[in-house]
């Protein structure tokens, strides 16, 4: 057995436990071990813990604890020439604003948490059952669950209503599957049935497996009265489970809150940050050591001026009694600190913070992404990680609910060689059929299913003139299955399948005139063209992977005997009677069109059989069933000797249906080169339909590779088999780049370097496989071979293995990765990824609840990338470039005139036009770029999904592009200081009077340095809008309103301490000379970056120039008109995808299974809403209101 380490609150190991051991009805033996109450958290802080955790999550950002560190520095007068306010106000206003969105989103995760553990169930205590809460429920006791309830905690099952101690539960909690699974207890336990008396006195005692994450194993044993029993994953209930079609049930409670294998699954919270926030991380350390050396540069400057120069001034300005000058130096280093703290302002988080959350706004009221449906619009429920949206270079997927509607429709059929289900126009073009189609009218059978559409009226015409084929075609399909009828009113039918297409098969039949009524362990009950018939149930020759098919053997009321067979069309076709080979060769024909068609196909056919035969064979039967010792091998030989030389009736086509948009979106987002992934709970060969009817795998591909072995040798050896054929000169092992990131390079990164490959292959590997291909010493070989492939599907994967391949991309492949589901066993997927998305679908809320993004259909997921995201990260890396550009001008200003003012540590600018550079007069123009700018339109977004390129290549802002603004803020701030330094040396006015004072002279320097950096953001900006004039012009009409208001005269006689500046603005402005520098400074400034752009625009046109010049040369693209799909045949068919347990075929007929006396319905089902908004939709799982289930 495994053994786990749980942990405290505080982090304190609790000792291992090995196994699990309790008592049922006996709490204080199950508290001797300590094991965890069945209360959940997900929740991050609590009122104690939330501000020292918050803070201590927030100084990790590298800035933050900057400011902290400038906040301390200016608290020491010696050093400070600036009030400590300056700096305490801002950054308490950005702790404050970023502590209360953090406690919001973990007061709603409260929220959550309070809500699941105080639903109430029903709790043995005492020899009386008593309603209790959730968190309130212990390992050892006995609950009572009812039909339509959630699971409470991962039960040992003890009893039921339901015959044979069975019960039926939904899993698409945990693996996404909408078929019903069946439990059974043990018969020990189950003959105590709801008699509370012998309840309350049960004391047995189980011994099992420690908790763990594996959702289809369990291990441990029951000991009764001195008897052990075996346990396995039959007699469980796992929590996330909901039970259905059973009146009660009584489970005994194993696992608790965190220790249940949902929430084992359900991973955990983590602080996500965007590559942006890494790099800027790197760049502020940078930026540090830049700013250190500057402050160095200015010290040692300042120590040898006062060594060489200082001492003539100190007649006018004497020292400080004490202060030498290596201690003179030492504070003026940390003055410099100060005075060019700028580099990295506390404006730019600011800034960053208010341009994510205006983005997110942008999702939230994006009317394109609502779905009036269900009236649910997208959310951004985080305000962090807008811009990682426009980088993602890997989705991973789930199948049931996202890609699909988990409907199953009955579309098209083939009888006797002749094909329904198209309609075709009088020259014999095919027809597109669509909503305004005209529809069959089945007002003619009373017991058809209203929600059933069919299009094809030749269909419902040749059954009423009684084709001989399409009656027994139909007649096949109401007999050849193991659905579950219930009947509450006369004429109203309900079925109860545990595949979906078993139901949509059989409702087919019903609508055309072959009604499945009732069946008994004997006989079964149809309706044929109104007429009643009862059939002798004589076999069930029941399903299993092997096999792929399913045959009954009945007799009808006039004494023949018939055996009717349904199955995938290979195995079919192999036992058919050679007279059948050009019907089949027809009837293949047909089944490549629905393969084409991504249709799910289904061959049936019959054969009729003789008495004397039959009596012999069921003799044998009997014997075989009944043996001890090889009884598989004899009924499969028995199968085999009576199912053959059939007679071919025809083909069945059921489409999976998927969500609207689907293959129009995977279409665009692999050609934004973003490579999809999808990791499903599903079986094997329907992730394989949904591959294909997504065009994610396509008859075009040179190979779909299948790797299903059972051993690691096995999945190895397959890999390299396909990696070989792929990529035969490929070196046998990976090329490994090795390398250093993150905050002081302190984290090790390990790439695996794409290889290319010639053509396009799929993989698909099962959940055993993975569990192999994921250990240390095969995932290297797993991650290789399947980056060569274009396709890569994981079926039957557990929820911990879709969050380790998610994460053995994100750890080798260095890339952004997102994850889309709607169930909870996608919550793990979700939190794993860079971007968790959750879908507002039909299994709950739990992804929601843990994703960073949430919607209603997988199609708007490309409008959120190719759209919002790409803008979203466009907008930050132009303010992000924008801003370090006008900060590393406006500070390096300080840096030249540091040489003609003694290192002494004064500034350029006056001090009003320091305080209100970054808050007021380049604040708002910037936050207009970083809000509302776009290089196109979102029409051509669309249009071009090679746009997305740029921001999975980290193009638009990176080191490069750091170092590129350094540069070029160098020059700038040369030109910003010595041409008005030039211009003003020695230069007096028209009447020969001096105009070169300190005061102009940071007036002027200022003026042009505002001027050139408005022109740059003019430049830098594509989209105009009202806001960007308002903001660019109003910031320039601010700054010249508050220069001349300060510098008058009012101001002065006012507080003449404060504003002594008088007349400067006034008299410099008068001067022809300071217009003059302000051109000349702007003309050399901008001059050399429009030449750059210009001549790169020319010579290496990017992507978006092409498409930039596009869209101003045409009008804007018309919206794509709506296409049929293309037919398509193709030779690679979908077999039914039987979905039911081997054996149900025996439980069906057993006699215990359908009780004669009289009790409530065996299978209970409330009519959905939301399948009387979807006709023709067979669904299996029924909707119920919150309040039913809780």
């Amino acid at each position: 057995m495994g053994s786990v380490v749980s942990r405290s609150l505080f982090g304190r190991a609790k000792q291992q436990e090995e196994e699990r051991l309790l008592r049922a009805n006996d709490r204080p033996y199950s508290l001797s071990f300590h094991y965890a109450n069945n209360a959940i958290k997900t929740s991050k802080y609590n009122i104690v813990t939330f501000l020292p955790l918050n803070l201590f999550e927030q100084f990790t950002r590298l800035a933050n604890a900057y400011f902290l560190f400038l906040l301390i520095l200016q608290l020491i007068p010696q050093i400070s020439s600036v009030p400590w306010f300056t700096t305490a106000v801002p950054l308490i206003g950005v702790l404050g604003i970023t502590a209360v969105k953090d406690a919001n989103d973990d007061i709603n995760r409260h929220k959550c948490d309070k809500q699941v553990n105080n639903r109430k169930v029903n709790v043995l205590v005492n020899g009386h059952l008593k309603k209790e809460k959730w968190m309130d429920v212990q390992v050892g006791d006995i609950v009572k669950l009812e039909s339509n309830h959630f699971v409470t905690a991962d039960l040992l099952l003890l009893s039921s209503s339901e015959p044979l101690n069975l019960v039926y539960v939904e899993t698409a909690e945990l693996d996404g599957e909408t078929n019903l699974k069946v439990k059974q207890a043990l018969t020990v336990t189950g003959e105590m049935g709801d008699n509370i008396e012998a309840l309350s006195s049960f004391r047995g005692e189980v011994r099992c497996e420690p908790p763990n994450n594996r959702l289809d194993k369990f291990k441990g044993n029951l000991t009764v009265n001195g008897q052990t029993y075996g346990l396995d994953n039959d007699k469980v209930l796992l929590r996330g489970c909901t039970l259905r079609n059973t009146e009660w049930c009584f489970g005994l409670v194993i696992f608790g809150g965190p220790d249940t294998k949902l929430m084992q699954n359900s991973g955990r919270s983590t602080f996500k940050r965007t590559s942006v926030d890494h790099l800027m991380n790197v760049l502020v350390l940078c930026i540090f050591g830049i700013l250190a050396t500057l402050c160095s540069i200015m010290a040692i400057g300042h120590s040898l001026w006062e060594d060489k120069e200082g001492s003539v001034f100190t007649v006018f300005l004497p020292r400080v009694p004490g202060v030498d000058v290596p201690l003179s130096s030492f504070y003026n280093f940390w003055s410099y600190v100060i005075v060019l703290n700028t580099l990295v302002p506390i404006s730019l988080y600011v800034s960053v913070e208010m341009i994510r959350l205006g983005n997110s706004f942008f999702i939230d009221w994006d009317r394109k992404m609502y779905y009036p449906k269900n009236d649910t619009p997208a959310q951004a429920r985080t305000t962090t990680l807008n811009e990682e949206l426009g980088q993602i270079k890997y989705i991973f997927s789930d199948k049931t609910g996202t890609l699909t509607q988990n409907i199953m429709t009955f579309n098209k059929c083939s009888i006797n060689g002749k094909n329904y289900g198209e309609l075709f126009d009088f020259s014999g073009q095919r027809l597109e059929i669509t909503e305004k189609t005209q529809k069959v009218d089945f007002s003619w059978n009373q017991l058809a299913d209203p929600n059933f559409i069919f299009h094809d009226y030749s269909l419902l015409e040749t059954v009423k003139e009684g084709n001989p084929e399409a009656r027994a075609f139909f007649r096949l399909l109401a007999l050849c299955h193991t659905v579950m009828p219930e009947e509450k009113k006369e004429g109203e039918l309900n079925y109860q399948a545990q595949s979906p297409d078993e139901g949509a098969l059989v409702t087919a039949a019903r609508n055309f005139g072959f009604v499945f009524r009732s069946r008994t362990p004997e006989t079964i009950t149809t309706m044929e063209m109104g007429r009643r018939v009862t059939y002798e149930l004589l076999a069930v020759l029941d399903f299993n992977n092997v096999r792929k098919r399913m045959s009954v053997i009945v007799r009808s009321p006039e004494g023949k005997m018939s055996l009717y067979c349904k199955g995938a069309d290979t195995i079919i076709y192999e036992r058919l009677h050679p007279s059948c080979n050009k019907l089949m060769e027809v009837t293949t024909g047909h089944l490549n069109e629905y393969a084409g068609d991504g249709l799910r196909t289904l061959v049936l056919a019959y054969k009729d059989l003789e008495e004397s035969y039959m009596e012999g064979w069921r003799q044998r039967h009997h014997e075989a069933s009944t043996a001890m010792e090889g009884r598989e091998e004899r009924l499969d030989e028995l199968y085999e000797e009576i199912e053959k030389d059939m007679i071919l009736l025809g083909a069945t086509a059921v489409e999976d249906k998927l969500q609207d948009g689907v293959p129009q979106t995977i279409e665009q987002l692999a050609k934004a080169d973003i490579k999809i992934w999808v990791l499903t709970g599903d079986k094997q060969e329907t992730a394989e339909n949904i591959g294909y009817s997504c065009n994610m795998l396509r008859e075009e591909m040179k190979d779909v590779f299948i790797v299903a072995a059972n051993t690691a040798e096995g999945v190895k050896e397959e890999l390299q088999n396909a990696r070989r054929k792929m990529c035969p000169e490929a070196a046998e092992e990976p090329s490994v780049m090795e390398a250093r990131a993150g905050l002081f390079w302190l984290q090790k990164t390990k790439t695996v370097q794409d290889e290319d490959v010639d053509g396009d292959y799929g993989l698909v590997i099962n959940g055993h496989s993975l569990a192999f291909a994921l250990e240390k010493d095969l995932e290297l070989e797993l991650l290789r071979t399947a980056c060569m492939c274009q396709t890569v599907i994981c079926c039957r994967v557990t929820p911990l293995q879709k969050a380790q391949v998610v994460q053995l991309v994100k750890k080798y492949k260095q890339a952004v990765t997102l994850a889309i589901g709607d169930g909870a066993n996608d919550v793990s997927m979700i939190k794993a990824a860079h971007i968790g998305v959750g879908i507002s679908g039909q299994e709950g809320m739990q992804a929601v609840l843990s994703s960073d993004f949430s919607f209603a259909q997988f199609r708007y997921l490309q409008r959120l990338l190719l759209v919002h995201g790409r803008w979203s990260y466009l907008r930050m890396c132009k303010f992000l470039r924008y801003f370090f550009y006008k900060n590393f001008t406006y500070t390096l200003v300080h840096f030249w005139y540091a040489f003609f003012c003694g290192f002494s540590a004064q500034t350029v600018y006056d001090d009003w036009f320091i305080t209100l550079y970054n808050t007021v007069y380049t604040a708002t123009p910037v936050l207009a770029l970083g809000l509302f700018d776009q290089d196109v339109s979102d029409s051509w977004s669309f249009r071009y999904p090679q746009l997305y390129s740029p921001g999975q290549l980290n193009m638009y802002f990176n080191k490069k592009a750091f170092v590129t603004c350094i540069i070029i803020s160098c020059y700038n701030s040369l030109v910003l200081f010595f041409i008005p330094w030039a211009s003003m040396h020695d230069t007096v006015r028209h009447d020969g009077k001096d105009i070169t004072d300190y005061q102009s002279f940071a007036l002027l320097a200022q003026t042009c340095l505002l001027v050139v950096v408005s022109i740059q953001i003019c430049l830098d900006t594509y989209y105009w809008t009202a806001m960007n004039q308002l903001f660019v012009w109003g910031s320039m009409a601010a700054y010249f309103a508050v220069t001349f208001t300060m510098y008058s005269n009012g101001m002065f006689l006012f507080l003449p301490s404060v504003f002594p500046l008088i007349g400067t603005a006034r008299n410099s402005v008068s001067q022809p000379n300071m217009w003059l520098t302000i051109f000349l400074t702007s003309i050399l400034c901008v001059l050399p970056v429009l030449a750059h752009r210009f001549i790169y625009m020319q010579i290496r046109p990017s992507v978006t120039d092409k498409v930039k010049y596009k869209a101003v040369m045409e009008e804007l693209p018309a919206p794509a008109p709506h296409r049929p799909r293309p037919r398509r045949i193709s030779t690679r068919r979908s077999g039914y995808a039987f979905s039911h347990s081997q054996g149900y075929g025996e439980l069906v007929t057993s006699r215990r299974f359908l009780r004669l006396k009289s009790r409530p319905a065996l299978f209970i089902k409330t009519d959905s809403p939301l399948v009387e908004n979807q006709p023709q939709h067979y669904r299996t799982i029924t909707e119920e209101s919150e309040e039913i289930q809780s």
